[in-house]
């Protein structure tokens, strides 16, 4: 959920980095930077949000429905969870980022620490209002996501149980969106899964980022990139099932009527009397299944799936290759960016393909807010 803050805590500018008692007084620095905005922008990583809305809608796929006015609730107490572990992040980093980040806004005295810290806490209170108001079900999500949050920045960070519990963060933010939309998650804990794992990936290679390490662990991303890659690009049979069971219990009476006296429609589920004779009438049991993809979605499954290869491999291979600081924070840009087109993959491989395409087209919107505040 708060991934951009774990996976690029310790992204140090190149060349930029002073010792503590170098770094000139923060009465001196808040004069130097009058624009607050900014330094706002800059704490709270504005450009990293576009990769929170497709976790809700990637959820809200998982189980066959569509994006509604709920939706809109999780994908809020998301964007409200995800800047309040920003914020937390750089409060509980204000020491060392004195010594490693002076530029950053806390060490830079641009945002006094306590100002940070009452943010996180009024956009955590945020997020869980916003997912009480959509009921029970998404409360029982959002209060562990956002405990999860607090947990990562003020105990786990520097732990062994960091990158899982980041990834665990990333996966339920998933099944959040799952809850509010429909009230349940079960269907979206597979989607979750994998998300977590790209997730846990991205967050370990950060954790070497400032001082370089050894290459076992860009390719250890690496591998489960190319591994992701080959699940989110095949299209469960299950999904089609699904959908055309739901659709099938939304018909009225009347049109499953037609369908099952004409058994040779496209949909027509293929029912039976208890005798084994096909019927029309009677009592039915659960349709059955097409096994193949719908084309379309499939094709397009394939089509994110290999946007988010081309985004991540790249910089995790170079970063196996030569296990450096400047490349390994390229690395870990590169898995915060393949975040986007996975979820739109995820939602892809779920059914619902103009879901997928507006998931999608938030990548190039984020590059471009990239461009005026760093995403780490």
């Amino acid at each position: 959920m708060s991934g951009g803050a774990a996976m690029t805590r310790r992204v140090s500018d190149a060349g930029g980095a002073t010792t503590a008692g170098s770094a000139p007084s923060p009465q001196r620095r808040s004069a130097d930077h009058p624009d607050r905005r900014l330094a706002w922008a800059e704490l709270l990583r504005l450009p990293a949000l576009f990769t929170v809305p497709g976790d809700a809608l990637a959820g809200a796929a998982a189980t066959a429905a569509a994006p509604n006015p709920r939706t809109l609730l999780a994908i809020g107490s998301s964007l409200c969870l995800y800047e309040a572990g920003m914020a937390l992040n750089d409060w509980a980093d204000r020491e060392e980022d004195a010594a490693e980040r002076p530029h950053r806004p806390l060490p830079s005295g641009r945002i006094h620490p306590a100002a940070a810290l009452s943010a996180a806490c009024a956009l955590t209170g945020a997020g869980l209002a916003l997912a009480a108001r959509a009921g029970r079900p998404a409360l029982a999500v959002a209060a562990p996501l956002a405990a999860t949050i607090w947990a990562y920045d003020l105990a786990l960070k520097h732990t062994p149980a960091g990158p899982v519990a980041m990834a665990t963060a990333r996966g339920l933010d998933l099944l959040l969106g799952a809850a509010t939309t429909t009230g349940r998650t079960r269907e979206a804990l597979g989607p979750a899964a994998l998300l977590g794992t790209h997730t846990l990936a991205v967050t370990a290679v950060s954790r070497q980022e400032t001082r370089g390490g050894t290459p076992l662990t860009p390719l250890a991303a690496l591998a489960a990139t190319g591994l992701l890659t080959r699940l989110v690009g095949r299209r469960p049979a299950v999904a089609t099932w699904r959908r055309s069971t739901v659709r099938a219990a939304r018909m009225p009476a009347a049109a499953v009527g037609a369908r099952e006296a004409a058994p040779g429609l496209p949909g027509a589920p293929a029912t039976r009397h208890a005798s084994g004779h096909a019927s029309g009438a009677g009592p039915r049991s659960r349709p059955t299944y097409d096994p193949a993809p719908q084309p379309p979605a499939a094709a397009l499954g394939v089509a994110l799936a290999a946007a988010y290869a081309a985004t991540a491999v790249r910089p995790y291979f170079h970063a196996t290759l030569n296990p450096s600081p400047p490349l390994t924070q390229r690395a870990v840009t590169g898995g915060i960016r393949a975040t986007i087109p996975l979820q739109a993959a995820l939602t892809a491989r779920s059914g619902a393909g103009a879901t997928a395409l507006l998931v999608a087209a938030l990548a190039p919107l984020g590059r471009r807010f990239g461009r005026q505040v760093s995403l780490t």
